[in-house]
């Protein structure tokens, strides 16, 4: 079953939509913590991407930060938490802008790819927010030593969204068609 052109309004006001997103948020925080071991290699951004284009930037923006604050609280929260935030709620942004109109067009491999891009572009956030600290002087010192991190991030984003995608959206898609009914 493949997503609907319906476009699913996320309201706080539905309680069926907020147990779900508790739960996915939950999960996708197991997830993150299981993976922890491997750096930067998580199903987050993949996940974010893929409830970006059934259920809008407001709806992957929460799951993004509940999952973060979640997550965090056992792998630690600092300000680091701010900068995780803020870089997943500008790939949510991206997606629901440049990719949501177009769903349904988009072959797997190439939603795979900017699921890799993206993990390029949240570390490049990470980088400039975290600029100001070590001062901007050493921001592409900063920025190309964690280029191979980013490497592997993007990496992990297209395996999981190979993996998750077949079986996440069809599945996410018959939920939310009876959350939402």
């Amino acid at each position: 079953m493949k997503p609907t052109n319906e476009v699913i309004r996320f309201s706080l006001k539905n309680t069926k939509l907020l147990a779900l997103l508790a739960v996915l948020s939950a999960l996708a925080a197991a997830g993150r913590i299981l993976f922890a071991p491997l750096p930067n290699i998580q199903p987050v951004t993949a996940l974010v991407v893929m409830l970006t284009l059934l259920c809008g930037v407001r709806f992957g923006v929460l799951f993004a930060t509940l999952t973060m604050v979640v997550s965090n609280i056992v792998l630690g929260l600092g300000i680091w938490t701010f900068g995780q935030v803020l870089g997943y709620a500008f790939i949510a942004l991206l997606t629901g802008l440049f990719l949501r109109p177009y769903r349904q067009k988009i072959p797997l491999w190439m939603m795979a790819l900017f699921c890799g891009l993206m993990g390029f572009v949240y570390g490049l956030i990470q980088a400039l927010l975290i600029a100001p600290i070590y001062g901007f002087a050493y921001f592409w010192v900063y920025y190309l030593a964690g280029l191979s991190f980013d490497t592997l991030h993007a990496t992990g984003n297209i395996v999981f969204y190979f993996v998750l995608a077949p079986i996440f959206l069809p599945l996410l898609t018959r939920l939310l068609q009876k959350y939402t009914c």
